[in-house]
């Protein structure tokens, strides 16, 4: 029976039981016929003991040499059959797991560490491939050869094998203490590399704001001490197995001198041959490694078993926002939106802090929206649950009057244009970023989303234009040109609705001026709605809505809330004096 931390594996097993059989048919001849060899090797001795011929020599030789050669074929067989499953269930385990990690919701990435993911996928996901190829393959080699050699060795001598075997229960016991300290020290082990991991990646992915701070040294010197402590903790683990081979090799050289001294005897009185005698401390011969290589299994298991521990806990992660049963089962039904959005009654917390409340706002389909209102008002939360990249209370957020969860998470997302605050971009090509969302983009689709914008002006004066190479997160690319890119990358799949969450901050007026002309256009027949701290930005929308400590203070249009001397009217002119100081 499978232990509970690998109980996920047992479907991948199934899937390759065939290729299982077939590897354990070879392990059983490939033992098999190794078993053969002490027993030729006793007939040869004793043969050759009668008189020695030229024909015994070639007979006895050809019959090694055959014996060898069989040996050669299955064991080559078996490694192949074997450790190939083990690498076509690595592949089915590493697609699965990172299946599995798409699928997970927004706030699983905000509570765990990349690292500590990159850590699991690679390190642990090996470990767990060494515990399904090598340790099967000497488990049952030793398995077989041990239950086969234990036969013929009572054949020969009942009382030799009663002390070959006596350390048994004393290794059964060492083998039970090791493993278990080796589990629990390789799992302290994989946590500190997945320490080293994220520290790593975080130092990588943030390389500009540590030159900036001129922090080299100081995280030199953290990542340092996590080495070290990684080195401590591996070498634990290794002066454990230094001390489990050559305990279970002293085992087995008592025993090998305990049956040389006793077998000895027996064949100076004759109550045993010489042929039988050699047979025997053959079979003891052979014994060896897989009584050394039980050492190896052990620790390969108890790792593999660790690191599967630590892959399940991904695993069993389920998405805190997917679709319910009854949208699944409606599957294929159109559900093409047409783009009218209303919260109704919205209240709304993240990890238990109210985020937003009594939200009633209705935006009509084609219409375009502006949200203004300080930072942590609540703006970006309120626009997140429209493509569920967040969950609201049923029934708060519809679209075109229908429940927002009763649409199919992939179509509904399909049809919204969304970017966020913080733009992300791929380590590919201009246009492999715009054409992200849209697979089957043509070369005039993405020019047009280029310029629609006002980016394509930009990315014709690159040298390898819109095959121009961005760097991990677009680092060779200003924050402008960055969120210019992911509003092209948005406007390339035709939404019904598109939401700008803050995208135009990093561009100055005038480049500015250019994209929201440009998008004009674009926003004709589609909802739109805008998050911008600049009124220069929001004063065009049909509609502008003001956000205060989650509550919507202001709602109307540009010269409704002027008129109204709040918090919009002191923005536009705080603004206003702005602009007039930098014209001095």
């Amino acid at each position: 029976m499978l232990p509970k931390s690998l109980r996920p594996l047992f479907p991948y097993l199934k899937k390759y039981r065939g290729s299982y059989v077939v590897g354990t048919i070879c392990v059983f001849i490939n033992n098999g016929v190794w078993i053969l060899f002490p027993l030729v090797l006793r007939h040869a001795v004793d043969g050759l003991r009668a008189g020695v011929t030229r024909e015994k020599l070639l007979i006895y030789s050809l019959e090694l040499l055959g014996v060898a050669a069989i040996k050669g074929i299955f064991q080559y067989l078996t490694r192949w059959i074997v450790i190939g499953i083990s690498r076509e269930i690595e592949f089915d385990l590493r697609n699965d797991l990172f299946r599995h990690l798409e699928s997970l919701s927004y706030s699983y990435y905000q509570r765990t560490r990349t690292g500590d993911i990159m850590a699991r996928a690679t390190n642990d996901l090996n470990a767990v491939r060494m515990l399904l190829g090598p340790a099967i393959m000497y488990s049952a080699n030793t398995i077989v050869f041990t239950a086969g050699a234990l036969a013929f060795m009572l054949s020969i001598s009942p009382k030799l094998t009663f002390y070959a075997f006596l350390p048994l229960p004393v290794v059964s016991i060492t083998v039970q203490y090791f493993g278990k300290q080796i589990h629990e020290r390789f799992e302290k082990i994989q946590a500190m590399f997945s320490e080293i991991s994220a520290r790593a990646q975080e130092n990588f992915s943030g390389a500009r704001v540590i030159r900036a701070y001129v922090q080299e040294e100081p995280e030199i010197a953290a990542f340092e001490t996590s080495n070290r402590e990684y080195i401590h903790r591996s070498l634990k683990l290794v002066r454990l197995m230094g001390m489990l081979w050559p305990t279970l090799e002293t085992m087995l050289g008592m025993a090998i001198v305990l049956v040389l001294w006793l077998g000895g005897r027996e064949v100076l009185h004759g109550q045993m041959t010489a042929g039988g005698f050699v047979a025997f401390n053959t079979y003891m011969v052979q014994l060896t490694w897989p009584v050394i290589a039980l050492g190896w299994v052990i620790n390969i298991f108890q790792r593999g078993t660790a690191s599967m521990g630590r892959i399940n806990e991904i695993l069993v992660e389920q998405p805190e926002i997917e679709d319910s049963p009854a949208v699944k089962a409606a599957a294929g039904r159109s559900t093409q939106i047409r783009g009218e959005i209303e919260f109704r009654g919205l209240n709304f917390s993240y990890n238990g802090v109210p985020v937003l409340h009594d939200i009633n706002l209705r935006i009509a389909e084609g219409s375009s929206l502006a949200i203004v209102g300080p930072t942590g008002s609540g703006k970006t939360t309120l626009v997140s649950l429209i493509p569920r990249i967040y969950d609201a209370d049923p029934g708060s957020v519809l679209i075109d009057g229908k429940p927002v969860r009763e649409f199919p998470l992939g179509s509904l997302r399909r049809q919204i244009g969304f970017v966020p605050q913080e733009t992300f971009l791929f380590s590919e090509t201009i246009r492999e970023n715009i054409a992200f969302g849209k697979a089957d983009a043509t070369e005039e689709e993405v020019r047009s989303a280029a310029e629609a914008a006002n980016i394509a002006q930009d990315i014709e004066e690159f040298p390898e234009r819109y095959r121009t190479l961005v760097g991990e997160r677009g680092i060779t690319l200003s924050g402008g040109q960055k969120q210019r890119t992911a509003i092209a990358r948005a406007i390339i799949r035709n939404p019904r609705i598109l939401i700008l969450d803050d995208a135009l901050s990093s561009v100055d007026t005038h480049t500015e001026d250019k994209i929201l002309n440009h998008l004009r256009e674009v926003m004709q027949d589609r909802t739109t709605i805008f998050i911008s701290h600049r009124v220069s930005t929001v004063r065009n929308a049909d509609k502008i809505a003001v956000l205060h400590a989650g509550r919507i203070v202001e709602l109307g249009t540009h010269d409704e809330l002027l008129a109204r001397n709040g918090y919009y009217s002191d923005l536009y002119n705080k603004q206003l004096l702005e602009e007039e100081l930098a014209e001095v």
